[in-house]
């Protein structure tokens, strides 16, 4: 396709799911932004609605139906808001536990075939004060990723729940293979390549024959990456190491279980889990790009959320998937802009600052592209 002026335009299919809770105002703030890079390269970006979650439990019956599956497997990429409710008071956590939100997303990963979780932790400049950590700590910031095995482990391994003598007895299955593993440790290695070239493998060998094999198969990994630097840590030390020198980190390679808990910690020690983005890969260029906070049904449909995770998460769509390096470039450098000239949404709000709901944020950032 040609623009008129003489441009030659490509077409991307980008699924959007905008989710449950404040997910839909952030998906809104995201698209914004995606137009004006479409404006701004003379790209044409086709969107698919997609439903998941709670919003498909409303409409299905059922978190994931085949048909929305099918949807997200049509497109180059698919970028989604926050999924679940109220886990105390909404109607969809008194389904059986297959029919509730996090099932449908624990299903599209399945499907798609996402097994590697890159979350960025990056503290911005502007934001030290926000940071829970004291200055000496902080020091010129910190910049890490973890990368986490999305599809084994704890979440999906068999499990049951029984009576035995009278006491009901649950039982959980932490299973992994090789193969599973050494997939992930090589897209750890790859990304170190382009980073500071240090790993962190995290695990629990000292107890676990599954971390004891994850240990194994890191280190035939590693020999074929000389340049890079392979260290194994224990997940309870690496817990209190991410609060008590986070510089230190470069790429967290771990686990699934391991790495949902340390992720949210390390999004946490930047000052807002609002911040911060998050890809899940398969092989290739497809991913599903997503923030790392939860949907907060306290302030949805309040303009209160920050949509900064879910624009830099769009940012790594177009980075990691539409190979627009320059565009993804541009969204986070608007995003820098906002926040030098004091732009705050409540969660990272301090004093001298401006406060802006999640639309006018969204605004600030898209009218910078």
């Amino acid at each position: 396709m040609i623009d008129k002026k003489g441009m030659k335009q490509m077409k991307f299919k980008i699924g959007v799911i905008r989710g449950d809770g404040i997910g839909p105002e952030i998906v809104a703030e995201a698209l914004k932004v995606m137009n004006k890079v479409a404006e701004k390269y003379a790209e044409e970006f086709e969107y698919e609605e997609i439903l998941l979650g709670g919003a498909s439990i409303d409409v299905h019956g059922k978190p994931l139906t085949e048909e929305a599956l099918a949807a997200a497997k049509s497109c180059d990429a698919v970028l989604m808001g926050s999924i679940g409710g109220d886990t105390n008071t909404s109607p969809w956590y008194k389904l059986p536990a297959d029919l509730r939100p996090e099932a449908g997303l624990l299903a599209i990963r399945k499907g798609l075939g996402l097994f590697a979780n890159m979350r960025p932790a990056y503290l911005y400049e502007e934001l030290k004060d926000a940071c829970p950590l004291r200055d000496d700590i902080i020091g010129d910031g910190f910049d890490l990723v973890v990368m986490r095995e999305l599809t084994g482990g704890l979440y999906f391994g068999a499990r049951k729940t029984e009576e035995k003598d009278g006491v009901l007895e649950a039982t959980d299955t932490l299973c992994y293979n090789e193969n599973e593993i050494r997939r992930i440790a090589i897209r750890a290695f790859d990304i170190a390549m382009k980073r500071r070239k240090k790993v962190t493998s995290v695990d629990k060998a000292n107890v676990l024959d599954s971390s004891r094999l994850w240990r194994k198969v890191v280190n035939e990994v590693a020999a074929d990456y000389p340049e890079v630097t392979l260290e194994h840590m224990l997940v309870d030390n690496c817990a209190m190491q991410l609060v008590r020198d986070p510089k230190q980190f470069d790429v967290i390679l771990t686990e699934n279980m391991f790495g949902d808990i340390l992720s949210d910690e390390a999004s946490m020690v930047t000052g807002s889990i609002g911040m911060l983005s998050s890809a899940s890969l398969k092989e290739g260029t497809f991913g599903l790009y997503e923030p790392s906070h939860g949907s907060a049904p306290d302030i949805a449909g309040k303009n209160l959320a920050n949509p900064i995770a879910t624009i830099l998460s769009a940012a790594m769509l177009l980075r990691y998937s539409l190979n627009m390096d320059a565009a993804a470039d541009d969204v986070e450098r608007a995003v820098k802009e906002v926040l030098q000239v004091g732009y705050r949404t409540g969660d990272i709000m301090s004093e001298g600052m401006k406060e802006v709901g999640t639309s006018q944020m969204g605004d600030r950032i898209a009218e910078r592209i």
